[in-house]
């Protein structure tokens, strides 16, 4: 099993905010959900992944290849959707098609044509007067007319209604069946990675939290629902992140096996969703509602 990417080492600084020490294998043929909450650095990392920023220090590699000197020859090998416009917004979505289309050595105009029809893209509509649901569909159907072997995700169902939201992601299923290909998925909506994600990526501060296959985290963490008697000084120890109210409290442990062998019998103990362990990884210990 190879890496489509290969992060080592990376360093990025913006003033106050650093990315520090990013090292990341991402595989071939897998969906890597991205997750994280504002300002952690996801947006950073995919645009270093895509040679609009560079790092401070350390090496990228795509299929690889060394990012910095083969670079036109990886983007030509990637798809991009973003949930900010990247386009001509005077020009119409024809138009704009035309200009995109020569850059990519494998452009499809019968596969760009199908999704066309698909996500109901009118050719002669300004790019400006798209919604933003349309805008990501008009990205997506470029990122999937060039059998593109990474798709690089950012935010993507951002704007979208539920109905299309289930359609992309069976999409972008569809998409994976083919081995070589593989997919980073970063979004706010840990939902949709619950879905379709293989790999999960937890960046906070700059920093990774872990990068695990999602199977794998049902078996690490736990959550336990409990009265607040239970909540002595041996017990908090055990959690990475506790929510305390007046009825109780919800918190969850990182080692699911200690938990279950202290408080199985005198707690609710569950599998926690990607978004409950973000939440309580992020907010840590001791928040009071």
């Amino acid at each position: 099993m190879s890496d489509c990417i290969r992060l080592d080492h990376l360093h990025k600084s913006y003033g106050h905010f650093q990315l520090q020490d990013i090292s990341l294998g991402v595989k071939e043929g897998y969906i890597t959900g991205l997750i994280g909450p504002n300002g952690a650095g996801k947006t950073t990392l995919i645009k270093m992944i895509m040679g609009m920023v560079h790092p401070d220090q350390g090496e990228i590699q795509l299929f690889g290849l060394d990012h910095k000197e083969h670079l036109p020859a990886n983007k030509d090998r990637i798809g991009y959707v973003s949930d900010e416009n990247i386009y001509y917004e005077q020009l119409t979505v024809k138009q704009m098609k035309k200009v995109i289309a020569p850059f990519y050595s494998r452009w499809d105009e019968d596969t760009y044509g199908k999704y066309q029809e698909l996500f109901k893209l009118s050719p002669g509509k300004k790019i400006k007067d798209l919604s933003k649901g349309m805008k990501v569909k008009f990205s997506l159907a470029i990122a999937l007319s060039h059998g593109a072997d990474l798709l690089i995700m950012d935010e993507p169902t951002s704007g979208l209604d539920p109905v299309f939201r289930r359609e992309l992601l069976d999409l972008l299923t569809e998409h994976i069946q083919d081995e070589r290909k593989s997919i980073i998925f970063s979004t706010h909506n840990t939902t949709d990675l619950d879905r379709i994600a293989d790999y999960i990526v937890f960046i906070n501060d700059g920093r990774i939290v872990f990068h695990e296959m999602k199977e794998a985290l049902a078996e690490k963490y736990l959550l336990v629902k409990g009265g607040k008697e239970l909540l002595d000084r041996d017990v908090r120890r055990l959690f990475l992140g506790i929510r305390e109210s007046a009825h109780g409290f919800e918190g969850l442990i990182q080692n699911r096996s200690e938990g279950e062998r202290y408080l199985k019998e005198t707690a609710i103990c569950e599998t926690p969703s990607l978004e409950e362990i973000m939440y309580f990884s992020v907010k840590g210990s001791d928040i009071r509602v």
